[in-house]
């Protein structure tokens, strides 16, 4: 479905392809799609040889975009799976030119006026430079999203090339260029996937160097691709040996339950089976980490075992976290046999942006424009619950997007009766 496309404003990022970032651990160059100054970001392990596509499925306000692995049988599975909402970036890899609000020695650091957001510095981060007081201007780039009433987290060891265009900008406050995008991200990632988009605008959204990998498609995902992305959505993963994992996200941490699902005629000792299965499900289970995006403190009580059997697998689990751009790292097992896994958070969470407002809200308009796009000229009256209404009403992109791609005009009604992500459906 045709879509409305934003081109992006100069790139924080697309002006030097391989800068070597000073808050980087490592000595490898940043790229584009490590806009943190994170360098796993850039380099996924092991999978230097397969052949990708990366799909991009347009809906009002909104990019789904799945990267697949291509054999000679079709899809082989998600390789890796991320949204982008032009009305709502995320905010990660932009440059703003702000001023420090308040020195909190207490949090060795500062927070920082971006906008109309106010961020937190470190002083490891280059909050602590002679001049540095309240009042004082400083460039800085988001390195971490807000979460959770919280602002972005910042740093302001930048790149000379973000340096040179902070430098152009001058220093009226405000935003002086945009990170990369979701899509631009993953095509960073997958330098030779060929990016197959159902939005004749798609490829206006990306940096010009970008822009000959885009091919046109009537449909970017199928029904099999379709199906995989629902199913990120649901808390209970089906995965190899019959084992079957529950992931909950809470505020504190991510809680995986798995469990053998199945039962089995395996003739072996109980726990000898149980250990095979669990081995051949955690490679499948971690991979699940990174197409939800879960960060932060992990706990996994693997199925059945006893906690002596639980820590032989360490370097199973070891080896397949460093498949993952963003390097977890297990920390070990607690007393009670869980296996403890700290996965950097840099972006929302996939739940996050699923079920807040704005995402129940996206996700009504999709629907609905799939239902209206061949009957135009209608109008139509969508109810929803408050939240759900002023997070579409936020975003300058998603309405006009609708009616761009189906030629229905649209009115959005609050109902203070309806839940906060609920929505109904009215002729006007």
């Amino acid at each position: 479905m045709p879509c409305r496309v934003t081109p992006p404003p100069v790139s924080a990022t697309s002006r030097a392809a391989t800068p070597t970032s000073s808050a980087c651990r490592c000595s490898r160059p940043r790229s584009c799609c490590a806009p943190t100054g994170c360098c796993p970001e850039a380099l996924p392990a092991g999978r230097g040889a397969l052949k990708a596509r990366i799909l991009a499925s347009c809906s009002p306000g909104e990019v789904r975009i799945a990267v697949v692995e291509e054999t000679g049988a079709g899809h082989a599975g998600l390789l890796d799976y991320d949204l982008h909402r032009p009305g709502a970036p995320d905010g990660v890899g932009d440059l703003y030119q702000g001023h420090i609000e308040a020195v909190v020695p207490a949090l060795a650091g500062a927070f920082v006026r971006i906008g109309d957001l106010s961020g937190f510095l470190p002083d490891r981060d280059g909050a602590n430079g002679p001049g540095d007081g309240e009042g004082a201007r400083i460039a800085v780039r988001i390195t971490r999203a807000a979460q959770g009433g919280k602002g972005p987290r910042l740093s302001g060891r930048l790149e000379p090339p973000e340096r040179a265009l902070v430098a152009r900008h001058g220093d009226a406050p405000g935003l002086v260029a945009r990170g990369p995008g979701a899509l631009q991200r993953l095509a960073m990632r997958y330098p030779e996937a060929p990016i197959l988009a159902d939005a004749a605008g798609m490829a206006a959204a990306l940096p010009a160097a970008l822009r000959e990998r885009v091919r046109l498609v009537p449909r970017a995902f199928d029904d099999d691709v379709e199906d995989r992305a629902e199913q990120l959505a649901r808390p209970e993963v089906d995965l190899p040996g019959g084992m079957r994992a529950s992931i909950q996200p809470t505020a504190a941490l991510v809680a995986i339950d798995m469990d053998l699902a199945a039962g089995t005629a395996e003739r072996r000792p109980k726990q000898t089976v149980q250990f095979a299965a669990n081995r051949a499900a955690i490679a499948p289970l971690l991979h699940q980490l990174r197409l939800r995006n879960l960060s932060g403190a992990i706990l996994i009580d693997l199925a059945g075992l006893a906690a002596r059997k639980r820590s032989a697998l360490a370097p199973e689990i070891t080896a397949a976290l460093q498949r993952d751009p963003l390097q977890p790292r297990l920390l070990g097992f607690t007393a009670l046999g869980f296996a403890e896994l700290l996965r950097p958070r840099v972006h929302p969470p996939l739940h996050e942006l699923l079920q807040s407002p704005h995402g129940a809200g996206l996700a009504a308009l999709r629907r609905v424009a799939g239902q209206v796009h061949h009957r135009p000229g209608r109008a139509i009256n969508l109810r929803g619950g408050i939240p759900l209404i002023e997070a579409l009403h936020a975003d300058p992109v998603a309405l006009p997007a609708f009616e761009q791609a189906t030629a229905v005009t649209i009115s959005l009604q609050m109902d203070p009766a309806l839940p906060a992500t609920a929505w109904m459906l009215a002729d006007g």
